[in-house]
């Protein structure tokens, strides 16, 4: 049992995971987590049912978020911890951003179309409905569509084919920069943590981001190498950063863990105080 563990990255049915945050929370309970944050992409609209599960179940929720930002030509993702879900100027930032992703959706369906695929949104929108039963879209969902109509065996093949990074059907998110929720994540009361580091191979650019002011660098993760988290643990302890860790777990699609199961990545759940003052200290 993973007593006194905590991981940091999990995502829900309310962005692209295929667990409700409820599910996912009682997924904790049985791997004998401490504690789970919630960093759904772009949105905390899963928290509160998070919450609630957590304290009938005895297992600690933090209130997180995934934020997709770019920059250098990259997507850089932005971990926040206890930011305040319900600050009116909070929740209108998130709203702008969820609004970007429905017109990405739109782009990738009609950059398919072009390209022979007869896809529509609505078919899309049926998929995150019989997948999730919630409607939360995003690029996983139009791999359900790719996969039902035999253009391409798994959801992998989807992205490596169609709709991944330099594909014919991918769209760019519009994005805010990581300077930016880095100060966003602020103003809400959260804490900061770069995600995944080592996807990014730009650890220049990775520098730039602490020096603007991040609170830590999420060292362990799925998709992390043995070097990878030796290089990116020096460079916590260089700038005095918190060290965390996350399976990003979104579930599982055709038998397939998406990006690491949940617990397989933790750091000791006393971390979370130390989440927690950094939050106060930045707010104040």
């Amino acid at each position: 049992m993973a007593i006194d563990r905590a991981d940091l990255h999990a995502h829900t049915t309310v962005s692209d995971g295929t667990r409700t945050p409820a599910e996912v929370v009682q997924l904790a309970a049985e791997k004998g987590l401490a504690a789970v944050a919630i960093t759904d992409h772009d949105t905390m609209g899963g928290v509160e049912e998070a919450l609630a599960e957590g304290a009938r179940l005895n297992i600690t929720v933090v209130p997180g978020i995934e934020i997709s930002t770019s920059a250098s030509g990259k997507d850089i993702h932005i971990l926040g911890y206890y930011a305040d879900w319900r600050d009116a100027k909070w929740q209108q930032r998130l709203e702008l951003l969820g609004t970007g992703r429905g017109r990405r959706n739109e782009q990738i369906v009609e950059a398919l179309r072009k390209h022979g695929i007869p896809i529509t949104m609505n078919e899309v929108i049926a998929a995150a409905g019989r997948m999730e039963g919630r409607k939360s879209i995003g690029r996983p969902h139009i791999a359900a569509v790719l996969v039902g109509k035999g253009v391409v065996s798994t959801i992998s093949e989807a992205f490596e084919q169609w709709i991944g990074s330099g594909k014919p059907g991918y769209a760019n998110l519009p994005k805010v920069s990581p300077f930016e929720a880095v100060e966003w994540i602020r103003e809400a009361g959260g804490t900061s943590v770069i995600a995944h580091p080592g996807l990014y191979h730009d650890d220049k650019l990775v520098e730039e981001i602490i020096l603007h002011g991040v609170n830590g660098i999420e060292v362990f993760h799925s998709d992390h190498t043995a070097e990878d988290e030796a290089r990116y643990a020096a460079l916590a302890r260089r700038y005095g950063l918190l060290e965390t860790a996350g399976s990003d777990y979104h579930g599982e699609r055709q038998g397939v863990v998406f990006h690491g199961d949940l617990g397989s990545r933790t750091v000791d759940v006393k971390l979370l105080e130390q989440l927690q003052i950094a939050s106060r200290t930045d707010s104040q």
